[in-house]
């Protein structure tokens, strides 16, 4: 049984209209943007402990939710916690490698062998977390093939990789290097808007 996200609907289509696009020049990227991003996700290769304060709007096409997301990563271990603006409603989302425990539902805790596969059952959200956590710093996802492109300033602007088109809309050019605010994942009827309001790298 799906459970329903009336408790996180009101602030979805706020936060999924929210941030007119401003990168919208694509090109396949010139050997300065292939070196940029290749020297990007090297330094970000072991990036494996941070934290990430946003706003998270997800729709499924008949169903939509969102709030005000903290995402922590201590390596293979993750905390995702987001809460409804208007209720204050919340649920957290945390695992590892042996398995995912969901709280704040009605009937109780959920658990699953990981997190896409309990959030498919418990939300409906067909949502790749293990290739978000590549997504959201701007890096390919590994496994399998991606097709950029980048803006004029080298930056990434668009990923398409596992059926998903990611569109890095802006970057906080002032972290070293580079990381991803406004985020949009899309791979029809699910889409995903990610508003990153501050990074912390340890």
């Amino acid at each position: 049984m799906k459970y329903s996200l009336r408790f996180l609907v009101a602030a979805a289509p706020l936060l999924l209209a929210a941030c007119v696009p401003q990168q919208v020049v694509r090109n396949k990227g010139d050997a300065t943007s292939i070196a940029q991003q290749d020297a990007r996700e090297q330094q970000l290769a072991s990036a494996n402990h941070w934290t990430l304060v946003g706003r998270l709007a997800v729709s499924t096409g008949s169903d939509a939710g969102g709030g005000n997301l903290t995402w922590t990563q201590n390596g293979d271990r993750y905390e995702f916690e987001l809460r409804a603006p208007i209720t204050g409603r919340s649920f957290r989302l945390s695992g590892g490698p042996g398995g995912a425990v969901l709280e704040g539902l009605d009937g109780g805790p959920q658990r699953g062998p990981n997190a896409e596969a309990l959030m498919q059952r418990a939300l409906g959200w067909d949502v790749p977390l293990d290739e978000l956590r590549a997504w959201v710093l701007g890096v390919r996802a590994s496994g399998s093939n991606a097709d950029m492109s980048f803006g004029n300033d080298h930056l990434l602007s668009m990923l398409q990789q596992d059926g998903w088109s990611v569109s890095y809309i802006t970057w906080d050019a002032t972290q070293k290097p580079p990381l991803p605010t406004l985020i949009r994942a899309q791979k029809n009827p699910f889409m995903v808007k990610l508003v990153v309001q501050s990074w912390n790298l340890q």
